[in-house]
C-alpha cells in the first residue's frame, strides 16, 4: 500500500473511529458537524477528488459552517484534493494549528500482555466515561456531546482503565477495531501518577485486546508538542507514516 493509499485509509478509520453528529458529503470533502467539540470533529476533510471551482468552494464552507455557529476548520494531510489546498488556504488568511503526527505499528512485530489491573469495557460504562473525562479535563458542558459521539461509534470498541487498589483511576483511554487496524485514542494518565509506567501498561493491554481480536496493525494520532507521548510511542516501536494539521481561519 502506498503512502497516498496509507493515509486515506487511516484518514477514513479515524472518521468512523471519531463519528461526527452530522457529516454531510460535498464535492468530495466530508463535512463534520459536533457542536463545537474538537476540531476533528467539527472539521471539513478533503478526502476525495472534487470539482467545484476552488475558492468559490471555501465560500460555501464558510457560510455552511457559519450558519452552525462554527469556524470553518480544515483538516489537512499531504493526500487532499486539491493537492494545493494547504497553500490556497494559507493565502485566504487561515492560520496553521494541531500539528499531529500519525504512527503505525505492525502487531506481528510486538509482544505484549494486559496490565493486571486493567478493566475492559466493549460498551460505553459509566464510570470508565466519568473517569475519563476527569483525566482528560473535558468541560462538562461538552460531556453530552462527547457520549453521544461515543454511542456512534459503529466499528468494535474496546474502552479501558488502570485502577489502584481503591478503585482510582490510574489511567484511561480508548480503541477502535476496524478492518485489521485498531486505533488508539485520547491515552492518558492521571497528572498524580505520571512517569511510573502506566501508560505504557494501558497501551500494551489495548494493543493485546486487538492482537486478540484480529487487529494486524495499530495507529494512534500524537501532536508533535507533546514530548513525553512521542518518546513513549517511539519507545513502544510506532513510526510516523504521515501527519496532518488544521488550517482555521483567522
Amino acid at each position: 500500500m502506498n503512502n497516498k493509499k496509507v493515509i486515506q485509509k487511516i484518514e477514513e478509520l479515524s472518521i468512523n473511529a471519531l463519528p461526527a453528529l452530522e457529516t454531510e458529503l460535498v464535492d468530495g470533502w466530508i463535512l463534520r458537524f459536533s457542536n463545537g467539540y474538537a476540531k476533528r470533529a467539527n472539521s471539513i476533510n478533503p478526502l476525495y477528488p472534487s470539482k467545484y471551482e476552488i475558492k468559490e468552494k471555501i465560500e460555501d464552507m464558510q457560510k455552511i459552517y457559519r450558519s452552525k455557529n462554527l469556524k470553518a476548520v480544515y483538516k489537512l494531510t499531504e493526500n487532499v484534493f486539491p493537492h494545493d489546498l494547504d497553500v490556497i488556504l494559507e493565502q485566504e488568511g487561515y492560520e496553521l494549528d494541531g500539528l499531529t503526527s500519525v504512527q503505525l505499528l505492525s502487531l506481528n512485530e510486538v509482544s505484549v500482555s494486559p496490565a493486571a489491573n486493567a478493566v475492559n469495557y466493549s460498551y460505553l460504562n459509566d464510570k470508565w466515561f466519568l473517569d475519563f473525562c476527569k483525566l482528560n479535563n473535558i468541560k462538562e458542558t461538552d460531556q453530552a456531546t462527547l457520549k453521544k459521539i461515543l454511542q456512534n461509534i459503529v466499528p468494535e470498541v474496546c474502552y479501558v482503565t488502570l485502577l489502584n487498589d481503591n478503585n482510582d483511576a490510574l489511567a484511561c483511554g480508548m480503541s477502535v477495531l476496524e478492518d485489521e487496524y485498531i486505533g488508539l485514542f485520547d491515552i492518558v494518565t492521571n497528572e498524580k501518577h505520571r512517569s511510573k509506567g502506566y501508560g505504557k501498561q494501558l497501551i500494551y493491554t489495548i494493543l493485546n485486546w486487538g492482537k486478540e481480536n484480529g487487529a494486524k496493525n495499530a495507529y494512534l494520532q500524537v501532536v508533535l508538542d507533546n514530548r513525553p507521548a512521542l518518546n513513549l510511542y517511539s519507545k513502544l516501536g510506532f513510526k510516523e507514516e504521515y501527519r496532518y494539521w488544521y488550517r482555521i481561519k483567522s
